[in-house]
């Protein structure tokens, strides 16, 4: 076939290239059409039929598997190197054998605005085979390990040699370059002190099964300490056999960092965007998600609701949050999922929230700042050396909804730049679906400002400790009627009530707010004996324009010669909890009377029961202890249990931990006032 060449009307002479010992050949104009081939470019690509010219094949060729490296290199200036990959299996074999080709693509300026490309190719067939072939080699086995370690060092980092135990048997100038460690730091098994701790283990146990059983070639991934610090490398090695029998290992490191945190981050967003396309409620999604961050991220995260809608605007006023989800790496203990803060306006999480941008704190292990995280999470971040907290706003539609702590602990680095972006990237990719759940979010967090306007701060007194807490159903958006209240009657008596209206809409928020504020007034007036007054506020009750039912308990702390004691009265509600110290709880449940709403002529009864020195009495709503198809007395006991377990927190962690504990169905609000007495008794009231 005659020979593609001349000066092609460019004044280049290409002639000078015939004799090159590679195959060369020059397209021109952005169609790639060929201007020039010498004879070893001939001798490896000409149609060994005879039945295509050079010309055609080439263009045939080039656009069938080529044809976008072609237009990147002519259009952008770029050069593009390929090494030892494999000839297109579309292409006509030669002399029925796969070959192999290191080539470059780089751009030839023939004048102005005239330009093509240059490719310069070798026939690498024979290394590629030798490497392949070396595992099998016996006889020249040094001079094609030699041609294997050539060929490896164009795509690994590092070659090494161990004796047939698996101990490193000769020095590796590649592993001394990559890790800084010193031939006598390395040899035998000192490698392994560049090995992540926590990979360890499991690196010595795969290797030591390869060598032991010779399973052919060896595969593994760790994480290796280089002189910038750790990164993932994938381990590849062979036996190299005499007489059947191993005499040595050879094998490679090669760095596939880059490669391994696209793979994670993929796969971190796949199952992130899995958690939540099942789920409904905001507080299921942000849980979710805290899973997926521990412990691939972080040793602990945890998710909290901001209250108040922040829409950037700045403001030196306190901020509310709950926190919904927590969790933690094994081996940590958890934070109680439910927990009410409030956070001043110079907290890390405040100044997060308001710019709407992640902050990392820093701090030394065990030792955060004051200002770091909401008051609750600072002792666990103490007891479980918290080194950082990355604190990141949850945008959704343009508002801050909820707010993400997530926490390195020990040795472990705090969290980079690269997992900010990804953890950022994990809520992008959940936006439409957080999206749709804030909206029903926002509905209610009106309808619980609502709620909460309804609900009276328990007054400060001195001597007791009173603690409220009120959790609205997130399966609906609308008000509910739980109510709790807590005031002080004129004679100095305090009173704790706690109620439930039927239904769960506006109709019964207004119907518990009327019930509230009339009950209130009665006590204030008449002071007389608890089942007295809820007898008059059942007739009360009459003079309202709808029919309405409702539960109640109303008690009175009353101090007498012997201490004080808790004077009580039960309509138709749940029995308080009395916790003592040291003894089993038992509910009051012996001053009980009908529910309200209902025509009841006899007497309402009222009970007195001593208060222990450092008790707690419990009052809830039927939320906290009601499940479908399950007895009330089996959601009694549960709450028994563990209120006894908790008995001995401050009374507002108290009631925090009890309604992240107890199993509830989600689908009624709850509301519990707790009372707490002194060690020592003291004058009440």
């Amino acid at each position: 076939m005659g020979a593609v060449s001349g000066q092609g009307g460019s004044g280049l002479a290409f002639e000078v290239l015939d004799p090159a010992p590679l195959g060369v050949a020059v397209t021109r104009g952005p169609g790639h059409r060929l201007i020039y081939t010498n004879a070893m470019y001939r001798a490896q690509f000409s149609d060994p039929r005879g039945e295509m010219p050079m010309e055609e094949g080439f263009t045939e060729f080039v656009n069938l598997h080529y044809r976008r490296q072609f237009d990147h290199v002519y259009t952008t200036g770029e050069p593009i190197v390929t090494t030892a990959e494999p000839e297109p299996s579309e292409g006509t074999p030669h002399e029925g054998r796969e070959r192999f080709f290191t080539s470059s693509l780089s751009r030839v300026v023939f004048g102005p605005g005239d330009h093509g490309v240059l490719v310069m190719v070798m026939d690498v067939t024979e290394q590629v085979t030798a490497a392949r072939r070396v595992a099998a080699l016996a006889e020249g086995r040094r001079r094609a390990l030699r041609r294997y370690e050539s060929l490896m060092r164009v795509s690994a980092q590092i070659f090494w040699v161990t004796d047939r135990e698996g101990y490193v048997s000769e020095r590796s100038p590649s592993w001394e370059r990559v890790t800084g460690q010193s031939w006598e730091e390395y040899r035998g098994q000192g490698w392994l002190r560049m090995v992540h701790p926590e990979d360890r283990r499991a690196t010595v146990k795969s290797w030591s099964r390869a060598v032991e059983n010779i399973t052919g070639i060896w595969e593994h991934v760790y994480r290796l300490r280089t002189i910038g610090g750790y990164r993932h490398f994938q381990l590849r090695a062979v036996p190299i056999c005499e007489n059947g029998r191993v005499v040595e290992w050879v094998g490679t490191s090669t760095d596939i960092e880059e490669e391994w945190q696209e793979q994670r981050r993929q796969r971190l967003l796949d199952r992130a965007a899995a958690a939540t396309a099942r789920l409904r409620s905001l507080e299921e999604m942000l849980g979710a998600l805290a899973d997926v961050i521990v412990p691939e991220l972080a040793d602990g995260c945890g998710v909290y609701l901001v209250t108040d809608l922040i829409d950037g605007r700045d403001g030196g006023q306190p901020l509310v949050v709950e926190r919904l989800a927590t969790a933690a790496r094994a081996g940590l203990v958890r934070l109680p999922p439910y927990s009410e803060e409030r956070l001043a306006a110079g907290n890390a999480f405040t100044k997060a929230i308001r710019r709407r941008r992640p902050l990392l704190k820093t701090f030394p292990a065990g030792s955060p700042p004051p200002d770091a995280a909401p008051c609750g999470t600072l002792p666990w971040l103490e007891a479980n050396d918290a080194n950082a907290m990355l604190i990141l706003p949850v945008v959704v539609d343009g508002a801050v909804p909820a707010v993400v702590g997530v926490v390195t602990c020990g040795d472990r680095p705090p969290i980079g730049r690269a997992d900010t972006k990804l953890l950022s990237q994990m809520f992008d990719h959940a936006h439409d679906t957080l999206s749709r759940a804030i909206r029903f979010q926002r509905a209610q967090q009106v309808a619980l400002a609502l709620q909460y306007s309804l609900l009276a701060e328990p007054p400060r007194l001195p001597g007791l400790r009173i603690a409220a807490r009120y959790r609205a159903s997130p399966a609906a958006a609308e008000v509910g009627g739980d109510w709790y209240d807590s005031f002080v009657l004129p004679d100095g008596v305090p009173v704790l009530v706690i109620g439930d209206v039927s239904g769960h809409d506006l109709n019964a928020a207004v119907a518990m707010s009327q019930l509230r504020n009339m009950l209130r007034a009665l006590a204030m007036d008449r002071r007389e004996p608890p089942g007295d007054i809820l007898a008059r506020l059942n007739t009360s009750m009459e003079s309202l324009s709808e029919e309405v039912t409702a539960t109640c308990v109303y008690a009175r702390v009353e101090q007498c010669d012997t201490g004080p004691r808790l004077h009580y009265a039960v309509a138709g509600h749940p029995p308080p909890l009395l916790l003592t110290p040291g003894r089993q709880g038992r509910y009051l449940d012996d001053a009980v009377s009908p529910l309200l709403g209902f025509p009841y002529a006899v007497p309402r009864v009222s009970r007195m029961t001593p208060l222990p020195p450092g008790g707690t009495v419990l009052f809830y709503t039927d939320g906290l202890v009601e499940r479908p198809g399950e007895h009330l007395d089996r959601g009694l006991e549960r709450l028994r249990l563990a209120a006894e377990r908790l008995a001995d927190r401050p009374v507002d962690k108290f009631c925090d931990q009890l309604l992240s504990r107890l199993p509830t169905t989600g689908l009624d609000d709850i509301a519990v006032i707790a009372l707490r007495l002194p060690a020592g008794h003291e004058e009440c009231g």
